[in-house]
């Protein structure tokens, strides 16, 4: 499964015209696209986040390294739902679709994969910080998606890959702004 995963990620990140297209014809039951990519893949992001901090830091302090993988883990899952909730009702709002919930979370989950990734990277590498400037990739990751995995005509195109970009990077930002806002205990 995580080698499917990462195949994915890849795929998504190096080429993501091909990749649109090939998940385009893909099909999906149910939740299968939550189970087998976004769940394990935040789970990934959690674990590195853990081990990042305990590994990382000069200090072994378990207690700290908790706290930024529960931070990790809310800030990810709250960002996805989130971002793909957003993403549902300026669906329905912007773009005068009917609302898919399962689409949007497919996309906002597809398109966050870089945005995993370095996240990954950087919590197991925190001195590679400059890496970050590539999260804006994500601006080209959604613009090839929006034509063949939303079917987004060409004029709009341009306005869904602002809007979705923003709504995909933002939210798990503003999430974890929130965590260390209201929870003391979760600073570090």
């Amino acid at each position: 499964m995580y080698k499917e995963i990462i195949k994915w990620v890849i795929a998504i990140i190096s080429q993501p015209g091909k990749a649109w297209d090939m998940l385009s014809r893909k099909e999906e039951k149910g939740d299968e696209f939550l189970s087998r990519f976004i769940y394990p893949l935040i789970g990934l992001v959690t674990v590195a986040a853990f081990l990042g901090v305990l590994f990382t830091r000069k200090e072994f302090d378990v207690e700290l390294a908790l706290k930024s993988s529960i931070k990790t883990l809310v800030a990810s899952f709250g960002g996805f739902y989130l971002g793909a909730y957003f993403l549902n009702e300026a669906w329905q709002g912007w773009f005068g679709r009917e609302k898919d919930m399962k689409l949007c979370q497919r996309f906002v989950g597809y398109s966050s994969s870089l945005m995993f990734a370095l996240n990954i990277v950087l919590m197991l590498l925190p001195e590679f910080f400059f890496l970050r400037i590539f999260i804006l990739y994500t601006f080209y990751i959604v613009w090839e998606g929006a034509g063949p995995y939303m079917q987004m005509e060409e004029k709009e195109r341009l306005k869904f890959a602002g809007i979705t970009t923003v709504i995909i990077l933002l939210t798990p930002a503003v999430i974890e702004f929130v965590l260390f806002m209201l929870m003391p205990g979760l600073r570090f």
